[in-house]
């Protein structure tokens, strides 16, 4: 591994932001007195949104509101397919998307207003979709919490993704949602092997708190499920199975997947980290991500994009349907209860 290597950054360089006309680079680096890129300390920057609920228009996410109170993420997970949405702040995709925060603090009176208007009716959101809501910051700002307050309060459905066990902060308030079947948690587990784990996602929790996590949503009586995501092939997609297991051990009620994609920055970001932490299988695991979108490491064709096609997205496929079968037949998420909304702030005497 290179002398030069960040421990505890996922991004290893600072890409460049295609909305920026000038850029930074070190083509002579013997010219330079010093560093030009080093490992950042987190920035916090603030916004103030105009909305936060926001319709995902992709005919494969068919029906789906999502809201993210942050803006970049301090986890670090060099696949992350948000990176590339940093670059609209005139940021890197690379080191600056983990570095360089943006809280969005109105977002829980935002979301209020959203539950009042006069059209809205109750559809679940998913809190997050883009960035972890329950990332480090959230112990210090509390706005993925306070949304939760507000979404207690009206009765409306929720869906949570998230990789951290700080949500377990809140059990509280997943309680009284689950109580009207309002409220479904999925815990992203991508591998069990620590090594591997540190390197793909340095600022995360271990496998076994994530499953600890699962354990305890579920004697809480509170519906959970996991994301094995993203599957690299040969990297942990020999996986699929002991993670199922292990979930379904735990209580987990539901299991989905993805394959990954190195849309936009993602691709030179993934490939130089590839490099440079596994350049004895660089060429067999870069060749079948291609493998799996007809070619290249992008892809933006819908319904292939996330699934991926080809020889190695069947063997895959195949390997997730097997485990499902044999370690979820049986269970499965409640429905949510729509019924509950309290349109316009009202409440129900009846």
């Amino acid at each position: 591994m290179d002398d030069g290597y960040f421990f505890g950054r996922g991004a290893q360089i600072k890409t460049e932001s295609k909305f920026l006309k000038s850029h930074y680079v070190a083509e002579h680096i013997e010219g330079l007195d010093e560093p030009l890129l080093e490992s950042p300390q987190t920035q916090i920057f603030h916004e103030n949104p105009k909305k936060i609920v926001n319709k995902v228009e992709s005919p494969d996410l068919p029906m789906m509101y999502s809201m993210n109170p942050y803006q970049g993420c301090e986890h670090g997970c060099i696949y992350c397919y948000a990176r590339n949405t940093h670059e609209y702040y005139g940021f890197s995709a690379g080191l600056d998307f983990e570095s360089k925060i943006i809280v969005k603090q109105n977002a829980p009176q935002l979301l209020e207003q959203q539950l009042l208007h006069k059209n809205w009716n109750a559809v679940p959101i998913m809190l997050s979709g883009n960035t972890d809501c329950y990332q480090p910051q959230e112990r210090r700002f509390g706005i993925t919490r306070n949304m939760l307050k507000i979404l207690a309060k009206y009765r409306h459905p929720v869906s949570i993704i998230s990789k951290n066990s700080l949500l377990l902060r809140d059990l509280d308030l997943l309680r009284d949602l689950a109580s009207d079947n309002l409220v479904h948690v999925y815990i992203s587990i991508t591998t069990l092997d620590e090594t591997l784990r540190r390197l793909m996602e340095p600022r995360t929790v271990s496998s076994l708190k994530r499953l600890a996590t699962v354990e305890a949503l579920r004697k809480n009586g509170i519906p959970v499920g996991i994301m094995n995501a993203p599957i690299v092939p040969g990297l942990n997609h020999h996986e699929i199975p002991a993670i199922l297991k292990a979930a379904a051990e735990r209580g987990a009620q539901a299991a989905g997947m993805t394959v990954v994609r190195l849309n936009g920055s993602i691709g030179k970001l993934f490939e130089d980290w590839l490099r440079k932490n596994f350049p004895d299988r660089f060429d067999k695991v870069w060749n079948q991500v291609c493998s799996l979108h007809g070619g290249n490491v992008n892809d933006s064709q819908f319904g292939r994009r996330m699934g991926g096609e080809g020889n190695f997205a069947d063997a895959i496929h195949q390997l997730f349907r097997t485990s499902r079968k044999k370690y979820f037949d049986g269970v499965e998420m409640p429905p949510f209860d729509l019924t509950k909304f309290r349109k316009g702030g009202s409440y129900s005497l009846f």
